[in-house]
């Protein structure tokens, strides 16, 4: 990892499945980056259907994801792991992320981040979206 950072954080909790008032503000430790993962400082993240399904218990995390929902997130990248990556502290980056983006910091897979095109907080909405379109019509339809 390259500078300090926090050693907890606040997150969101779902300590029963439920409505919007099931989510409860509370705080964890703060996630290292391993290989080829980077470190973001969450500015924003976005709400979709999965994280409305999971929130209701619908929707199983993938075995080894974070426990704390989230799928889309915008900010800084904070730090990342010495296996390397294009991204540096400084950059802003939105992430298709496995879980934790409900938080103030989250692990992202660097091949997940796309630039920030637009502001922060736009921004956190675009990866589900823009991963859904290019897999459909460029890697299952050939365009």
């Amino acid at each position: 990892m390259t500078s300090p950072q926090p050693t907890a954080m606040t997150f969101i909790d779902l300590p029963s499945f439920g409505g919007p008032e099931a989510l409860v503000p509370a705080t964890g430790p703060v996630p290292h980056p391993g290989a080829g993962e980077v470190l973001v400082r969450v500015a924003a993240a976005g709400v979709n259907r999965p994280d409305v399904l999971q929130r209701r218990g619908g929707y199983n995390p993938p075995p080894g994801a974070s426990p704390v929902l989230g799928l889309e997130i915008a900010g800084e990248v904070v730090a990342f792991d010495e296996g390397g990556t294009e991204w540096k502290p400084g950059d802003l980056v939105c992430a298709l992320v496995a879980g934790g983006g409900y938080a103030e910091y989250c692990v992202a897979p660097a091949p997940q981040c796309l630039p920030v095109p637009i502001g922060l907080i736009e921004a956190a909405a675009l990866p589900e979206t823009y991963f859904t379109v290019w897999t459909n019509v460029f890697e299952r339809g050939g365009l």
